[in-house]
């Protein structure tokens, strides 16, 4: 099963740096994937759900680099900020089939709403890994503030950061978790 899921984000990927993601087509998947098709049909609903497959692979990997670390004297900020720049440093491993990804969400904002949910669930588990979860409306609103801010950054500085050790995206980030905790500590969240 994983490995189905796999070969099909690895080659919806190599289809979107190829051809552009808005003419990838599930048949091609299947085909690059060497998959027939009604096996994919099988894992996924549709190309948008081989994305959130890739979501979860992210997740999956930042989860593994960080699950069970307890680093002495680290605060939880300072720990999703690492958090963040580890999804980053994943995002890199497919960089231009990402960018070519967030090119295509840019200008299809009904796609770009559709996907924000499955974001934001990825940035509950960052905020819980990092020990920030809360519960209720106040949890909800740190979600969605970090949902924004981890966007923000992603499309003003990560895309067009080409340094090998991200230097500007980690500045901006750095940045942006300041000012939210200001905001969250101002609102008494």
């Amino acid at each position: 099963m994983q490995d189905v899921k796999k070969k099909a984000v690895e080659a919806a990927l190599n289809l979107a740096v190829e051809q552009g993601w808005r003419d990838v087509s599930m048949s091609a998947i299947a085909v690059r994937a060497g998959v027939d098709l009604d096996v994919l049909y099988d894992y996924f609903d549709d190309r948008d759900d081989v994305l959130r497959q890739y979501g979860r692979m992210i997740d999956s990997a930042v989860i593994g680099a960080f699950q069970g670390q307890e680093v002495e004297g680290e605060s939880p900020r300072e720990r999703l900020f690492d958090i963040l720049m580890e999804r980053f440093d994943v995002l890199n491993d497919h960089r231009d089939a990402v960018l070519e990804i967030m090119y295509f969400y840019r200008f299809d904002p009904k796609k770009g709403a559709l996907a924000l949910p499955h974001l934001a669930r990825s940035m509950a588990w960052m905020m819980d890994l990092a020990g920030l979860q809360d519960n209720g409306w106040r949890g909800g609103v740190k979600v969605l503030g970090l949902t924004a801010l981890y966007l923000d950054t992603a499309f003003r500085v990560w895309s067009k950061d080409d340094s090998p050790d991200l230097t500007k995206t980690m500045a901006a980030l750095d940045r942006a978790l300041n000012r939210a905790e200001q905001i969250v500590g101002t609102m008494g969240l």
